[in-house]
């Protein structure tokens, strides 16, 4: 026994002592205290929570389709008139006036008859007892992102025990295999947990299942039913299965099969089988035996997951548990953690959006509660974009798809808002909407009476496009590109000066610019900006396929008559049409930074006036802030090309969370996962997006590489980062400097590359062609806007020498250069 224990001891050091910088894992050396201890698995469709609990394991589960309500929209009639009276009061500078009757015409209570969405909903959790079990030695659990899957082994009474747990991508299953070092050794006990109260439990066909129904809310009755199965394949030992457990003695293998369905369809339908479903779900996983299931999962994982390697180096924090490390990472040299911190971002997007499934919501699919907060809706008024910020450039393309699915869903329910509450064609959404599409009003008239959330999501199907290349997708999405901008050229009016056509009424997304909460406005500098992106998204789009000449023309005609972005007293960029900002305004929205991500109207290089004024509000508005508030500002100071600050960014995001579940102090609890707080996934993925955004940038008619690289991570590499145009970027840096560049062109067409001057490219040993005027790629096209006669400025905006060169590509082709 002495020599086997002696063996374990040196098995775990020499896991423990592999080379760290090719370890993706998070590990511990004890259970979790909470679920924001737990490690997360997911195939999109199941997510599960893994607490590695000795006596008892607790594994929390969702399905993406449990939510509470039924179908139907939120939008209220006969709001027009509302609507005309505040633009009314907003031309006549009576803003707290049409403050108040916003507010009376869309209370923050939903009104009877309607609801302000609905929350996405726990299933519950599986228990797995260990009673004997009581005092394990030699602990270690860890989430291996190699491969998506999670383990806890650990010894008791003299018995190695390991549980291997993963989501299978494969079969749609959770599976749970427990072995243990000594036959007929493993002994458990099986039960459900959930905080659903009309639920049925019990045994049918070897497996216990759970029965329910989702919860009502907003007078809407919950008419998702949901059905769940535990299935235990055991080798030896004695199974005894009653109404509520499943009891299993002296085994020496244990396979669990987890499977649920639901009785969802589509938005509309609710007719499917929950029962067959699952059991339809089980019976196929059950015939595959457990390692090719293994098998297929890691293939089907790896083969998204593997396409981006990032390398920053190690050092001896990589062989600390991933809680202390968080704790340790402000004052400790850990750039393994940042590489880490960017690899799970992009594992927690495969894990919770895949094909032909729902996209990702405020918490991915990861949620223990009945009422989470914020109800862990889609809100629409930044958290679900930046959900996707990481797909294109992270080389998950495909993870993209039940986002774009959403979109030819709203594209439908928002006819209804649009046609109801503007008298409009084409369709818009507000800030929030949920599993049935809701694109009504949320919130009340201070936080939702804002009409842009269309505009914003539409964003995606443009960018996935200029990434991809593709124009059978352009042209099945082209009616979605082509509603919101019919939408916003019936509603757009006349400012009070008679210059410009404005958005009105509508909001800088939850701020205000009077102290007593005056938030709704006309023409704010966001509304503004997704205007422009909606119409020369079209007017690209449709030129490209031919199409709605008529139509673009008049599109052209609005789009010159919008507001330019205005500089204001304090040399900041303004929020709203007139100058209302103040410099000790901390609030975490910084809506009008849109424009210079993800938006591209922004450009240092082309407008180092808006740039500088860009800069000034982000230091006027501070560093410290909500998780996805400081994930945003990552990627502002990388387009600002300022790696040290960016990083700096990234210290604060990788600090703990406080312990205090409210506020706006975000952070990073134990188990990698973002803190508004509470739980927020989008700080995760703005994170992932914003350390892509420091190591390449393509918004700006060339590919940037290196444009704000921290001085703090002086060396390292990176594989598989996509841009657009389609191409494919392999490289090395050391000292900060490039050393090394392939690239991979998928579409072909003109590569326009920025580079440092310091740096020379050549290629086959000839130097490569300078770039002049405008790129000859499509699809790195620049819309130009209109820049501002500058109020005042404060500070001068200081932009690197860089040289730009032109490499003309073949489709399929890689080209290595040489760097000097």
């Amino acid at each position: 026994m002495k020599i086997k224990h002696l063996i374990f001891c040196m098995l775990l050091c020499l896991c423990g002592a592999l080379s760290p910088a090719q370890e993706l894992k998070l590990t511990y050396d004890k259970a979790a205290a909470n679920w924001n201890e737990a490690l997360p698995l997911g195939n999109g469709r199941l997510g599960a929570m893994v607490y590695g609990g000795v006596p008892q394991e607790e594994i929390q589960l969702n399905e993406e389709t449990i939510w509470a309500g039924r179908p139907g929209n939120n939008v209220p009639k006969g709001k027009y008139d509302d609507i005309v009276k505040i633009r009314q009061l907003l031309n006549e500078g009576k803003n707290k006036e049409a403050q108040e009757l916003s507010n009376r015409a869309f209370p923050r209570a939903a009104p009877e008859g309607l609801d302000y969405g609905m929350p996405y909903q726990t299933f519950g959790s599986l228990l797995i007892g260990f009673p004997e079990h009581r005092s394990p030695q030699h602990y270690r659990r860890e989430l291996d992102l190699d491969r998506a899957i999670s383990t806890v082994a650990y010894e008791a009474n003299g018995v190695r025990y390991r549980r291997e747990l993963f989501t299978s991508l494969a079969d749609s299953v959770l599976l749970v295999r427990i072995t243990a070092d000594k036959k007929k050794s493993i002994s458990m006990d099986l039960s459900w947990k959930t905080p659903h109260q009309d639920v049925l439990i019990g045994q049918h066909e070897g497996a216990l299942f759970l029965r329910g129904k989702g919860g009502s809310v907003d007078a809407k009755d919950g008419q998702v039913v949901f059905y769940g199965m535990v299935y235990p394949q055991v080798k030896g030992g004695q199974v005894d299965l009653t109404e509520e457990q499943i009891s299993i003695q002296d085994a020496d293998e244990v396979i669990l099969y987890v499977s649920i369905g639901t009785n969802f369809k589509n938005y509309r339908d609710l007719s499917a089988d929950p029962q067959q479903k699952a059991s339809r779900i089980l019976e196929q996983a059950r015939r595959v035996s457990y390692g090719e299931a293994l098998k297929n999962h890691v293939q089907h994982y790896q083969r998204y997951f593997n396409r981006v390697k990032l390398d920053l180096g190690s050092s001896a924090q990589a062989q600390k548990t991933t809680d202390v490390r968080i704790r340790e990472f402000a004052s400790s040299f850990d750039p393994q953690l940042v590489a880490l911190y960017f690899q799970f971002g992009r594992y927690l997007l495969i894990s919770s959006s895949q094909p032909g499934g729902q996209p990702a919501n405020l918490q991915g699919i990861w949620n223990d509660k009945l009422a989470p907060p914020w109800d862990s809706k889609y809100t629409i008024n930044i958290n679900t974009e930046m959900n996707y910020w990481p797909a294109e450039v992270g080389n998950l393309s495909e993870m993209h798809e039940p986002l774009f699915s959403m979109l030819k869903d709203l594209a439908i329910t928002g006819q209804e808002s649009a046609r109801e509450m503007y008298h409009a064609r084409g369709w818009n959404a507000h800030h929030n909407t949920d599993l049935w599409r809701i694109t009504g009003i949320v919130d009340g008239g201070f936080y939702g009476m804002w009409p842009m959330g269309g505009a914003w999501l539409s964003q995606h199907i443009w960018q996935h496009y200029l990434y991809r290349g593709d124009m059978q997708f352009l042209k099945a999405y082209y009616n979605v590109l082509k509603g919101a901008a019919l939408f916003y050229r019936d509603v757009l009016i006349k400012d009070p000066s008679g210059k410009w056509l404005v958005v009105s009424p509508s909001i800088s997304p939850e701020n205000s610019y009077e102290a007593d909460g005056v938030g709704v406005s006309a023409g704010t500098t966001m509304d503004n900006q997704l205007v422009f992106d909606v119409f020369s998204n079209f007017i690209r789009a449709s030129t490209a396929l031919e199409a709605d000449a008529a139509l673009r023309d008049s599109v052209r005609q609005c789009l010159q008559q919008l507001p330019p972005m205005q500089i204001g007293r304090h040399g900041q960029l303004q929020e709203w049409l007139q100058d209302l900002d103040r410099t000790d305004d901390h609030h975490r929205h910084i809506s009008h930074l849109y424009g210079l991500f993800p938006s591209g109207q922004i450009s240092p290089f082309r407008h180092p006036e808006l740039a500088q004024a860009a800069k000034n509000s982000l230091i006027y508005r501070g560093d410290k802030s909500t998780g996805w508030s400081m994930g945003w500002k990552v990627n502002w100071w990388a387009r600002l090309l300022d790696g040290n600050q960016a990083y700096k960014l990234i210290k604060d995001q990788l600090s703990p969370a406080p312990e205090q579940q409210q506020g706006q102090n975000g952070g990073t609890y134990p188990n990698l996962l973002d803190a508004h707080p509470p739980f927020q996934i989008d700080g995760n993925f703005g994170c992932t997006s914003g350390i892509a955004e420091m190591l390449v940038q393509s918004y700006d008619g060339s590919i940037h590489l290196l444009p704000a690289w921290p001085e703090q991570l002086p060396s390292g590499e990176v594989k598989g980062l996509v841009t657009r145009g389609g191409f494919i970027i392999d490289m090395r840096w050391n000292d900060g400097r490039l050393t090394a560049l392939k690239i991979e062109s998928t579409l072909g067409g003109n590569c326009r590359l920025r580079i440092s001057d310091r740096t020379t490219l050549t290629l086959k040993g000839k130097t490569l062609q300078k770039a002049s005027g405008e790129n000859s790629n499509p699809l790195f096209a620049v819309d130009e806007i209109k820049t501002p006669a500058v109020k005042t400025q404060k500070g001068t905006f200081a932009l690197p020498q860089t040289v730009l060169y032109d490499v003309p590509t073949v489709k399929g082709k890689v080209y290595e250069f040489a760097v000097k």
